[in-house]
């Protein structure tokens, strides 16, 4: 049985008609840029997050950059996160000016290890980006502590983690700010690139607004040197119809993942992913760890089942950042886990018969 990673083909058909009809009338209202639709938007996602704002940008990266310039971050400055993520986390650093400085993560929920953050603080420090890796929330609690002690401000890297919770608290609820990306792929996704920003911060959400439209508070009269950095009107009506489904869409993969926990309990040489205590975790990948990844893979992609790696090379370890001078062993528990990695097909669509598929396949592997 053919297994896909991701199939947003039947996710759009199942909410084709709702998605049409939004999208005819922003070409109705001509509301390309910006206006009504992201508007709408903007505040629905808000409320959904537990925040008073929600600034529409043009992706995740941009969300996490603007997030960092209306915060005060620049060059001179450490930001310290982990490099167990996409490299957007670090880009946006680096085009403030400012420096990453990566710690170590939790070797069972792969997020930042609190533990490790006050050894790696120095003069320079100006804010902590925890990632909630995977569609589960850092352990913000003692990472808020350490910031307050330290007077730095912490925004969430929440680009995989709509409507993850910690304690009760949304993603993005917590820190400074959060920053969303609206990927096509991800649990809340855009027909095309779209992030946003969320913050209780007036002040923040204001400047962001401002730095997001080439600095103006009113057209053509501009305070700061800015950016175009808007979401477009049509991600706005996309996003705001599929909002109201992300619920049960989260659901759907909660309900996918416990079965997949009972379907390979205890098999011998792989590892599952744990909901750590007091946090709803979304899935967003179901991540499971291997020693032998690259003949577990390709015995899964011989029975057409298809699987990722999130991610085969940490940060530390890419060209882009060799300047910063980290090595291999410089943050063992990241790059173990980037060894290991396998994320299943994941997504709410997908059928008892196909995750049992997935199951009796890794069964047959590890039988041989």
């Amino acid at each position: 049985m053919k297994v896909p990673f991701l199939d947003l083909k039947i996710q759009y058909n199942s909410i084709r008609e709702e998605i049409l009809e939004e999208l005819i009338q922003v070409m109705e209202n001509t509301a390309f840029a910006s206006g009504p639709f992201v508007k709408k938007f903007e505040e629905a996602f808000a409320a959904y997050c537990q925040c008073r704002h929600a600034i529409g940008v043009g992706s995740g990266t941009d969300a996490l950059w603007t997030a960092l310039l209306g915060l005060g971050v620049g060059p001179g400055d450490e930001v310290i996160t982990v490099a167990h993520t996409f490299i957007a986390t670090c880009e946006a650093i680096s085009f403030t000016g400012a420096k990453p400085v990566f710690v170590d993560i939790e070797d069972r929920t792969c997020t930042m290890d609190p533990t490790l953050i006050e050894a790696v603080i120095t003069p320079r420090t100006k804010a902590i980006i925890p990632v909630h890796l995977y569609g589960q929330m850092a352990d913000m609690d003692p990472i808020m502590e350490i910031a307050r002690k330290h007077n730095l401000f912490v925004i969430e890297d929440a680009a995989q983690a709509h409507g993850a919770e910690y304690k009760g608290r949304r993603a993005g609820s917590i820190g400074d700010a959060g920053c969303y990306s609206f990927y096509p792929g991800k649990n809340l996704g855009a027909y095309g690139e779209a992030g946003a920003v969320v913050t209780n911060n007036d002040e923040l959400a204001a400047r962001i607004r401002m730095f997001r439209d080439h600095g103006q508070r009113q057209k053509y009269y501009h305070s700061i040197i800015g950016w175009n950095s808007r979401m477009d009107g049509f991600q706005g009506a996309v996003l705001g119809v599929k909002l109201k489904h992300l619920p049960q869409w989260t659901e759907a993969r909660r309900n996918n993942a416990a079965l997949y926990n009972e379907l390979l309990a205890g098999m011998p040489g792989i590892e599952l992913p744990v909901e750590a205590a007091e946090r709803i975790h979304v899935y967003h990948i179901y991540p499971i760890h291997t020693a032998n990844r690259a003949a577990f893979m390709e015995a899964l992609e011989k029975q057409d089942i298809h699987c990722g790696i999130h991610y085969p090379v940490p940060v530390h370890l890419q060209d882009a950042y060799h300047s910063l001078g980290y090595t291999e062993g410089s943050l063992p528990v990241t790059e173990r886990r980037a060894a290991q990695e396998v994320s299943l097909p994941m997504f709410a669509e997908l059928t008892p018969e196909q995750l049992q598929a997935v199951a009796n396949t890794i069964k047959n592997y590890i039988k041989k």
